[in-house]
This record gives structure tokens, C-alpha cells and sequence, in this order.
């Protein structure tokens, strides 16, 4: 059960990057596979990371809310994939470039990587082992982050909105599983 739901909160926490990755595909006019391996690396190192930090903050007070931690879990991850859902309904205030704008990719990395160390904080939380679930994060993220500069590069934007309320969703759904969990209904 570990993996599965592991994967479910990378693919969920991997949207908002691969969102971006197509975005900056859809200004290539021919996929330039360098230029989408620096991007799936910049995302899926950040979204590596990020849940590394929070989990590392969270270890610290995971002791003071064992009686709470599945309120904790489910608020955070409740908040997360509200605000992915939120996000996926609002209209795109700016265009993303195509090149190769390291600072930018840098920014883009740690903006869509955010929600990963709520998640970190939830893995201390839940005792969940860390280091098998950040690297499945990174390589997720680093596989769909590719596979969306070359979709945005062939295909467009046309499933940004929907990859983005998928996210949403099934991590408000794992923070209602882990929270019936937590209360002892199943």
C-alpha cells in the first residue's frame, strides 16, 4: 500500500510541473530533448527535495501531534489539492517562455514544488519512510516534466486544466483516507 499511495501523491505533487513543462514545450517548435531533460531535472530534484526539508522539520514536532497528525495531514493536503483545484480554474496570467532561463527555471522549481514539503511534514506525521518516497517523487516528477515538454511541443495546452483538478483531487482524497484512517472508520 506504500508504494501506491506514494505514487498517487507524486503523480499529484508532479502536476503543477509537468502543467509548466508542456508550457514551456508549447514554444518549441521542434522538442529539443536537452532542453526537456534540464527541466524534468530542475523539477524533479526541487520536488525531491522540498518533501526531504519538510519532513525533516516535521520530524521535530511529529512527537508533540501523534493524537492530531491525521487532522494535521488531511488539513495540509486538503489545502494543497484545494489550491490546485483553484489554480486549474483560473485563467493564465502569463505566457511561459521556451528558453532556457536557468533563474527562471530555478523560481519555477521552487513555486511548483511548495506543496511537496507540506507533504514532507505529513510524512513526519505518519512515520512514513522518506528516503524511498522522495526519490519516487523526483523520478516521477522528472518523467512527467519530460514527457510535458514534449506533449506541449506536439499537442499544446489542451490538458493542462485537466491534469491540474486530477492533482487536486486525488490529494484531497488521500488526506480524507488518511484522516478516516486517523478516526479509525477504516
Amino acid at each position: 500500500m506504500f508504494i501506491i499511495n506514494t505514487l498517487f501523491i507524486a503523480l499529484s505533487l508532479s502536476m503543477d510541473a509537468f502543467a509548466v513543462s508542456v508550457c514551456k514545450g508549447l514554444g518549441m517548435k521542434k522538442i529539443n530533448r536537452r532542453h526537456a531533460f534540464i527541466i524534468g531535472g530542475f523539477f524533479g530534484i526541487f520536488q525531491a527535495i522540498m518533501p526531504l526539508i519538510g519532513w525533516a522539520v516535521g520530524r521535530q514536532f511529529a512527537h508533540f501531534m501523534t493524537r492530531t497528525s491525521h487532522w494535521v495531514a488531511f488539513g495540509l493536503l486538503f489545502f494543497i489539492g484545494a489550491k490546485m483545484l483553484i489554480e486549474a480554474f483560473k485563467e493564465p496570467q502569463e505566457e511561459l517562455r521556451a528558453d532556457m532561463d536557468y533563474k527562471e527555471l530555478f523560481i519555477l522549481a521552487v513555486a511548483t514544488s511548495i506543496d511537496a514539503l507540506a507533504v514532507g511534514v505529513v510524512f513526519a506525521f505518519e512515520g512514513t519512510p522518506v528516503l524511498p518516497s522522495v526519490l519516487i517523487i523526483g523520478a516521477v516528477t522528472f518523467a512527467l516534466s519530460v514527457f510535458g515538454v514534449a506533449a506541449g511541443s506536439r499537442v499544446g495546452a489542451k490538458y493542462n486544466k485537466g491534469a491540474q483538478i486530477t492533482g487536486g483531487a486525488i490529494l484531497i482524497l488521500l488526506g480524507g483516507k488518511i484522516l478516516l484512517e486517523g478516526l479509525g472508520v477504516f
